[in-house]
């Protein structure tokens, strides 16, 4: 995941699948990172990250496009 940004980060997988396909709605890569621990699945986060050169377009999109 070299040259691949964060752009969002929630501890709910719903909104981060909210996200990601916001985001490939608009031609933009997007992949999620499961950051939660393996056992329990308590602790967290998920993370959507974006190719490096389409970080500063996907958090305006987030930002502008995107409420819960």
């Amino acid at each position: 995941m070299e040259n691949w940004i964060k752009v969002f980060e929630d501890m709910n997988q719903i909104r981060a699948e909210i996200v990601k396909g916001v985001l490939e709605e608009k031609e933009i890569p997007a992949v999620i990172l499961n950051k939660k621990e393996t056992v329990y699945q308590l602790n967290g986060t998920y993370q959507v990250l974006v190719p490096n050169g389409q970080a500063l377009f996907a958090l305006q999109l987030i930002q502008n496009e995107i409420e819960f």
